[in-house]
């Protein structure tokens, strides 16, 4: 473990906010906090007070210096950051802490005015881009005419921000390829967002017996959630399909409204947005998670269900692909294509145990490479300048994208084994509280390094296989 570093977050939406950007950020520096860091983070205020206090997010006490903000009115949620004065302020900052990095998470407003105000000081610059022009464009009031070409003047404005930094990162490297060839950036770093798996472990078998979809994020016009409602509505021959919706966002009454005009309000349940406590319960209950969105440059409520043990159904689209391996822990259908998602959600409600238990293993093992630790040591080397290691995840491996197909006897076992004591541990920290799960946090680290060992000699396995395959197939 490094030493005790300080480190400064720059955020244009965190927590309380509920998105990818918000999860990875707490999540980043929750895990830091915990590691003995002294972690700030800066970000807009969710309502009238702003300045700097101590707030408590992913279980970890955190430095919160939150300025003045304003909701923008044509997004439900998100907060537009006050600039008049912003550089002052966060110039300020950074001279109190004097940290050893600023780490920004995106290049619109805090993060432009964290790097300008970071000028002379010799601090290490990073970023993680969790941006995509295309997800906010709908929300900029703009004639729909000049979309495509708002996009581009905002991913050259990127270019020009994140050229400043010492590191650039971003979640796959998928999302990596895509801000180089859209930016001109170079370089660009894919370590996962990583996840706690084991927060997320239940021995609850997969079941189609009576059969739930679950989407979980926000309910926003790229998520596409419209098709997975059309697609339910054509199972003709499947009317006990129920569809849980979580999270909020500007689609919720114009999909409440599709879903009464489909004739299926009555099985589609909006739960809006649920807490920390009941997220593994949400997954835990599902048949299978949909993710229909065409603009994930990760998702990390798909990795979620994937550590849940539960099959995935994805568009073919952006990052998805890394996550939704087509045939082995779910399933991918072309994006926007009604059809083809209730061809795939029939394959999950025809399937028999059999069948559900291999997909939910595979999510299982594939999981099990987006490991946070992983991800938080990668970003402590980077905090110092040290390059000297891997800087990427284990998910960009070559051995992570061959088909697994069936898990050996051995492993299944193992992820067994791995999923009971997991599960223990966590309704034993859920009884005793935060505190508990800290303390039980090194008996949670053992059980992934046993589990890591059966899957890094599986992906051998397998990689050897394929390999032999190949050879055989040229002669």
């Amino acid at each position: 473990m490094q030493d005790k570093l300080r480190v400064v977050i720059a955020c244009d939406t965190f927590a309380p906010d509920i998105n990818g950007a918000a999860r990875f950020a707490e999540r980043l520096a929750g895990g830091l906090a915990r590691h003995g860091h002294e972690i700030h983070i800066i970000a807009p205020a969710y309502d009238n007070t702003s300045g700097m206090r101590v707030e408590q997010h992913d279980g970890a006490d955190l430095f919160v210096h939150r300025m003045r903000s304003h909701k923008m009115p044509q997004h439900k949620t998100l907060r537009w950051p006050e600039p008049w004065g912003l550089q002052r302020k966060i110039a300020k900052i950074l001279r109190d802490v004097n940290p050893d990095a600023l780490h920004i998470q995106s290049h619109l407003v805090v993060g432009r005015f964290a790097v300008k105000a970071a000028k002379k000081t010799g601090v290490r610059l990073l970023a993680t881009n969790h941006i995509m022009p295309e997800n906010l464009i709908k929300y900029s009031l703009l004639p729909k005419f000049i979309h495509k070409a708002a996009m581009k003047f905002v991913w050259r404005d990127a270019g020009r921000i994140l050229s400043k930094m010492d590191f650039i990162t971003t979640p796959t490297r998928r999302a990596a390829e895509l801000l180089e060839a859209a930016s001109g950036v170079t370089g660009v770093l894919a370590i996962s967002c990583g996840i706690e798996a084991s927060r997320f472990a239940n021995s609850t078998p997969t079941s189609n017996a009576n059969p739930v979809f679950l989407f979980l994020g926000r309910l926003d016009d790229e998520k596409r959630i419209n098709i997975l409602l059309e697609a339910v509505a054509s199972l003709k021959n499947q009317p006990n399909v129920q569809v849980e919706l979580v999270g909020d966002g500007g689609e919720r009454e114009n999909l409440k409204r599709l879903a009464q005009s489909l004739g299926i309000a009555d099985r589609v349940h909006f739960l809006g947005h649920i807490t920390d406590e009941d997220l593994p319960g949400a997954y835990e209950r599902c048949t299978a998670f949909v993710m229909p969105s065409i603009a994930e440059l990760q998702s990390i409520a798909t990795m979620e269900a994937m550590a849940s043990g539960r099959p995935v159904v994805g568009a073919d689209a952006m990052a998805l692909p890394h996550l939704v391996h087509d045939g082995d822990n779910g399933y991918l259908f072309p994006p926007d294509d009604v059809e083809a998602l209730a061809e795939r959600l029939e394959r999950i409600l025809n399937a028999d145990q059999a069948e559900l238990d291999r997909l939910s293993e595979n999510s299982l093992t594939l999981i099990q490479a987006h490991d946070i630790q992983r991800t938080l040591k990668i970003f402590e080397n980077l905090y110092v300048g040290d390059t000297s290691q891997d800087s990427t995840t284990d998910d960009n491996s070559p051995a992570y994208t061959v088909p697994i197909g069936q898990i050996s006897e051995t492993l299944r076992s193992r992820l067994l084994e791995w999923r009971e004591e997991a599960t223990s541990l966590r309704n034993r920290a859920e009884d005793f509280g935060i505190e508990s799960r800290e303390r039980l946090s090194t008996q949670f680290r053992e059980l992934r390094s046993e589990v890591r060992e059966q899957l890094t000699d599986l992906r051998e396995e397998v990689s050897s296989r394929a390999k032999r395959l190949r050879r055989k197939s040229k002669d």
